[in-house]
């Protein structure tokens, strides 16, 4: 924004100094496309009849789009509350385009740019086309006519300079990402963009008496009426609805919305597609950046976020929001007809890891993964999904309570061979073990060295005598009555046993427990173990020497904005090293939404690929924060190098530089 700030005042210095010495160089203020030649009756009856013409194209085509985003479900939990929320997040990411120039700092910029410029020149479309029926109210010889005008050629050149520049960008660049299919309507948008910001320059160097300028304000006018009814024929139509978009999207970063009573399964069809979803599956400006980050998209698989919501918007102009014709297609190679099963398939949702990049990265407010595991939910509670080891992972979650499938007895031996304490009201924190920590060995290895050094800051701890998943992996493969069922479980257990705080070592759980239980009762305060040991972090103690990359995992940096906590811990084991890519545009693991459970994935594996860029590094050591990652990472390191880092979680690095006979003591005190 302050880029812009001083491009646009050093533009419109030089230009003004153009102005004032026109007399020297030809140049003629009042031939400014403000104020033309006169204009005949039958020229001002012509630019009505193209003024109607623009806008009756215009709604012909953005009515029924309109219709289908007004015909469709209401979304049962929405609410615009907080619109203090919302205010923010559209002056910030409307107004100051914030995420599209953080995300994307140079096309970002120049993106910027045309849509300030647009901003700027509103006032000025408005006084041009009210001078050709004799209603002009902005006056060149004015103070503030001068100004505005001068302002206005400033951005003029911005716009046309950055809109050839994404042109380029476009056509001729062109990022993969962008897909392989060229938009020529977009070339067209591009070129009366480019069209108008140099028509009205151009009156500034004409004499008003000619024809000159007149022919300059009809091309001006006629770009006009030609882009309007253009928008909603193209991506640009995201011009009209985004901002609507941005203000109106759903509470919190990727919430999953319940369910609006038992006949409710999730996205079946089209009757199932909320208001939200279809303004936002129009929003859509297939700008790639969702592709550009999502971990499916970059290791062969046919999941590609963009076209997931260009899969909802092509089943809505084809179908309508009342259909009943199903959303999926059983898979892309069965050659499907209806042109929205190009794009959408049963395999391509169920080959998404909910790691939010997309959503993070969307500049026009698209909640790319609510909409997935809707889909997720439309085949699974219906039955149309069909995975023997989806079936196995949910016969475990129902029969023994965790993912893994054992039984309860193996972490009632886990337990008592740690001599942890239960929990029976009187300690400050219940450690929360989870499937992980209950049951896989490495898991429970980082649970012990948690414990240490819970014990070594003297802090009070118990656990659960019994306890069940969390059903995360249930709730991101879209089976609502396991994950309620486990749900309802643990609040029940939590309350029983009068727990007032918790701490876990698994992000999934932070994020289910303090989120998505949310629709079955309030869980009790929770916090990562990153968080807890950063905030006693002077008393731990310190060791270094150590070169460590730290994996920034999903669900606790994108989901829950954690990411200098577990950093915190890192710098106390020795000096941290930050991975090419790393905080809010990490790349995911591989693990999350139920895919830790699914077996083998097609394409490259996308752990495997996270963990050559992290031994890439040069570290000595891979530090993570959480047990699906430090899952993920183990055979991929020993892959993807001869003689891969050592693999430990940041508890692990803080429990080792506890003194000797702290750790020989075992057990907690």
């Amino acid at each position: 924004m302050v880029a812009g700030t001083l491009v646009a005042a050093a533009g419109t210095y030089q230009i003004a100094g153009l102005l004032l010495d026109r007399e020297h160089r030809g140049l003629n203020v009042s031939a400014t496309l403000a104020e033309p030649a006169h204009f005949s009756s039958l020229e001002s009856g012509l630019l009505v009849l193209c003024l109607v013409g623009s806008a009756t194209l215009f709604f012909r085509r953005f009515g029924p789009i309109l219709r289908n985003i007004l015909r469709s479900k209401k979304d049962a939990d929405f609410s615009l509350s907080p619109v203090g929320r919302r205010v923010w997040e559209f002056f910030s990411e409307v107004l100051c385009q914030s995420k599209v120039i953080r995300q994307r700092p140079l096309p970002g910029l120049a993106h910027a740019f045309v849509f300030w410029g647009f901003l700027a020149f509103a006032l000025v479309s408005l006084n041009h086309l009210a001078n050709g029926v004799g209603l002009g109210f902005l006056a060149p010889e004015s103070i503030v006519g001068r100004f505005y005008f001068l302002f206005a050629a400033a951005w003029a050149l911005l716009v046309a300079v950055s809109i050839a520049g994404l042109f380029i960008r476009r056509f001729f660049v062109r990022p993969i990402w962008l897909g392989e299919k060229l938009s020529y309507e977009s070339g067209w948008i591009a070129f009366l963009i480019f069209l108008l910001m140099v028509s009205y320059l151009g009156a500034f160097f004409v004499s008003d008496a000619g024809m000159a300028v007149k022919a300059l304000w009809w091309t001006h006018t006629l770009a006009l009426v030609v882009f309007l009814p253009l928008i909603p024929h193209t991506k640009h139509l995201h011009l009209v609805i985004s901002p609507v978009t941005v203000f109106l999207k759903r509470d919190g970063f990727s919430k999953i919305p319940p369910l609006a009573g038992d006949e409710d399964f999730g996205l079946v069809a089209g009757k199932d597609v909320t208001q939200l979803i279809s303004l936002q599956a129009y929003s859509c400006v297939e700008c790639g950046r969702c592709t550009e980050h999502c971990p499916a998209a970059n290791t062969g698989k046919v999941l590609n976020p963009k076209e997931i919501v260009l899969g909802v918007r092509s089943y809505l102009n084809e179908f309508g929001p009342s259909s009943e014709t199903p959303l999926l297609a059983e898979s892309r190679g069965a050659a499907p007809t209806d042109a929205h099963q190009r794009l959408l398939s049963m395999e391509a949702a169920f080959e998404c890891t909910t790691c939010g990049s997309c959503e993070y990265q969307c500049p026009v407010g698209i909640q790319h993964v609510p909409i997935i595991v809707g889909l997720r939910r439309g085949a699974t509670n219906t039955g149309a999904w069909e995975d023997d080891y989806g079936t196995k992972l949910f016969l475990a979650l129902e029969k023994h309570g965790n993912a893994l499938g054992l039984g309860a007895m193996e972490r009632d031996k886990f337990i008592q061979k740690q001599a942890f304490p239960i929990f029976d009201g009187t300690q400050e924190y219940c450690l929360w073990l989870g499937c992980m920590g209950g049951y896989d060995p490495k898991g429970r290895e980082i649970i012990a060295d948690f414990a240490r050094v819970m014990q070594y800051l003297g802090t009070t701890f118990g656990v659960l005598k019994k306890e069940k998943c969390t059903g995360d992996p249930a709730r991101r493969l879209g089976n609502d009555l396991v994950f309620q069922t486990l749900a309802e479980s643990g609040l029940k257990a939590f309350e029983t046993a009068k727990v007032q705080k918790i701490v876990a070592i698994c992000p999934h759980c932070v994020r289910t427990i303090a989120n998505d239980w949310r629709e079955f009762g309030v869980a009790p305060e929770i916090e990562h173990h990153s968080e807890f040991m950063a905030r006693h972090k002077d008393r731990l103690p310190k060791q270094g020497g150590e070169s460590i990359v730290y994996h920034d995992p999903c669900y606790l940096g994108r989901y829950q904005d954690v990411y200098e906590e577990p950093r915190a811990v890192v710098a106390l084991a020795g000096s941290l090293v930050e991975a090419p890519r790393s905080h809010e545009r990490s790349f995911c693991c591989g693990a999350g939404g139920g895919l830790a459970f699914l077996g083998e994935e097609q394409g490259e594996r996308v752990s495997h690929v996270r963990a050559k860029e992290l031994a890439g590094t040069g570290a000595e050591v891979v530090g993570t924060a959480c047990p699906f990652c430090n899952t993920m990472f183990r055979d991929a390191l020993t892959a993807v190098s001869e003689a891969p880092p050592q693999l430990l979680d940041i508890a692990q690095l803080t429990a080792r530089a506890i003194p000797a006979s702290q750790k020989e003591a075992g057990g907690v005190q």
